[in-house]
């Protein structure tokens, strides 16, 4: 059963492309490779068995999650690749595992005509379930695990795999997924000791199939990334295996990610941030270290007990682990912590700088979207310079800050972003794409750069307002509002006027304790800002809603 996924392998959206010279990328970028990927330890002098094995799976596997697991598992096959839960996971049995699974798969009559969807929480599951995939060549297609079943059953129908592996406690989320296709796999890939029923588990198939390895398929999977959808069916944003070794060089250029590392990927997997850094860090030799359920002094112990050299997080996990008390924070100085690795939404400056007063400078900030992959990363010294910034481009990429007309911007006005790299997405599997502007894809936001090359966002190209006939970006007066002593987190809409024709609401979840009133918000903002830019009214509320990457859901407040 082909699905949607494959309506649209092979097409092109987004910058154009480089040629390629093998895995290190085109022939211009490859000193830049090079030294890029020497420092990280990626390219390394091997002994003759080594780099046999390292060569064979490059070429049999290319750049795929497969090439990954093979070739450390070739390498380094007694070395731990995963901890989670369950306990420690080595190379050698995430191949072998991935084998057995991929398989059972194909008894169940999937090819790589077919894909595969996976709803699963971060554990090893996920990992055999992403090369068992890769190792078929089928697409993948990963669901939000914070999916409500509407949204989820209406992606299922859209897309039409031919299997799906999941957690068994979102078993009853996808009763009635098969619809009238009765030919739909379900298999189960985490159970709880209670579970009791009546589908095929991922553990015991692994154990009935032969871990033998598999012949490597004509083309590479094609994976699809859901974006952030708040109300209907979310879209899916398909993209394939990089086709050498040159994204990765550019992150590491900016991020300095070392091979053969522990990395705690606390940032859910199905999320393009998470599965950027896990499929990246497939060729880095990382070992993860992985946890279902986000908690926060549970982080820090993670990072502790593991010497965990990279924390992989969203900015609300942050947020959450800033919020222990003092005496627990107290606990954890993290001396190996080099890399604290955040995206996904918004990093307000003043967070940036807390984190980074009690664990170092340590924080790197990726700005980037499902669609375009990344624009621009800030370093801690960017962040501490420019509290707020998203930072600067890195090697290869190019962003524009372009104005109604399309013409570019000088440094300092506001417009809409568009990127032009070498990771931007294919399209949508339902059709359609994002605007594209001289082969450069929009983001979706709107920002300006400083007279310093640093890129600032002031807010999504759909929120802005006009109120009284002045611009005004929520995400300005969020930014304020959230750097007030007595405010935890801060959203802001726009809202119908009869005298303005719009004007801000503020929603502000106060710090515990906190004495602060309406009066008070709104003069807070009226010594900081412009007279146009304070809240009409501003609502009280405990918590603010947020998706699992921790984006406010802006479509709820009103």
């Amino acid at each position: 059963m082909a699905g949607a996924i494959k309506s649209i392998r092979g097409t092109v959206g987004g910058a154009v492309r480089k040629v390629k010279i093998g895995q290190l990328g085109s022939l211009a970028d490859l000193p830049f490779n090079l030294k890029v990927l020497t420092d990280a330890g990626i390219i390394r002098p091997m002994g003759p068995s080594e780099l046999l094995a390292v060569g064979q799976a490059v070429r049999r596997w290319g750049a795929s999650p497969a090439a990954g697991i093979v070739s450390a598992a070739a390498r380094r096959p007694g070395d731990v690749a995963l901890i989670d839960e369950l306990g420690e996971v080595t190379f050698g049995e995430l191949d072998a595992r991935s084998n057995a699974l991929a398989r059972a798969l194909i008894r169940a009559g999937v090819t790589s005509d077919d894909s595969v969807a996976i709803m699963c929480r971060n554990h090893r599951g996920f990992a055999d379930a992403i090369f068992a995939s890769a190792k078929l060549g089928a697409s993948v297609l990963l669901l939000n695990t914070d999916f409500a079943r509407p949204q989820l059953l209406g992606v299922i129908e859209r897309e039409r795999p031919q299997a799906v592996i999941y957690d068994a406690e979102f078993e009853n989320l996808l009763e009635g997924a098969e619809g009238e296709d009765p030919e739909l796999t379900r298999l189960v890939s985490w159970v709880d000791d209670d579970y009791a029923g009546d589908r095929q588990v991922a553990e015991d198939a692994i154990a009935r199939n032969s871990d033998a390895p598999l012949d490597p398929p004509e083309e590479p999977s094609r994976f699809v990334i859901l974006t952030s959808g708040t109300t209907g069916t979310p879209k899916g944003a398909q993209r394939g295996s990089p086709d050498s070794l040159a994204p990765l060089a550019i992150l590491l250029s900016k991020i300095p990610f070392r091979s053969e590392r522990k990395t705690v990927i606390a940032a859910p997997l199905f999320h393009s941030w998470g599965f950027l850094n896990f499929a990246f860090g497939l060729a880095l030799g990382s070992t993860f270290v992985l946890r279902r359920r986000f908690d926060p002094e549970a982080t820090l112990e993670m990072v502790a007990d593991n010497d965990a050299d990279a924390l992989v997080v969203v900015p609300v996990m942050l947020q959450r682990i800033l919020e222990l008390d003092q005496e627990v924070l107290d606990r954890y100085e993290l001396p190996s912590l080099r890399i604290t690795a955040a995206s996904g939404s918004a990093l307000p400056g003043d967070m940036a700088v807390r984190w980074m007063d009690s664990f170092g400078d340590n924080l790197y900030n990726f700005y980037g979207s499902t669609e375009v992959g990344w624009a621009t990363i800030a370093t801690p010294e960017d962040m501490r310079k420019a509290p707020g910034t998203a930072g600067r481009t890195p090697h290869g990429t190019e962003v524009k800050i372009l104005g109604d007309d399309g013409r570019e911007l000088p440094d300092g006005e506001s417009g809409r972003i568009f990127v032009g790299n070498e990771m931007s997405f294919e399209g949508y599997t339902g059709g359609g794409g994002k605007d594209i502007v001289d082969g450069m894809l929009s983001s979706g936001d709107v920002g300006h750069f400083d007279d310093a090359g640093r890129l600032f966002i002031d807010g999504r190209d759909d929120e802005m307002i006009v109120s009284g006939g002045e611009n005004v970006f929520p995400r300005e007066v969020e930014d304020l509002l959230a750097n007030h002593d007595a405010i935890d987190e801060a959203a802001v809409i726009g809202v119908d006027d009869e005298k303005f024709g719009q004007r801000l609401k503020a929603f502000v979840v106060t710090s515990s304790g906190a004495d602060l009133d309406e009066a008070g918000v709104k003069d807070y903002v009226k010594e900081n800002l412009a007279r146009y830019k304070i809240p009409r009214e501003v609502e009280f509320m405990d918590e603010l809603p947020r998706n699992p990457t921790g984006k406010i859901l802006k479509r709820e407040l009103e």
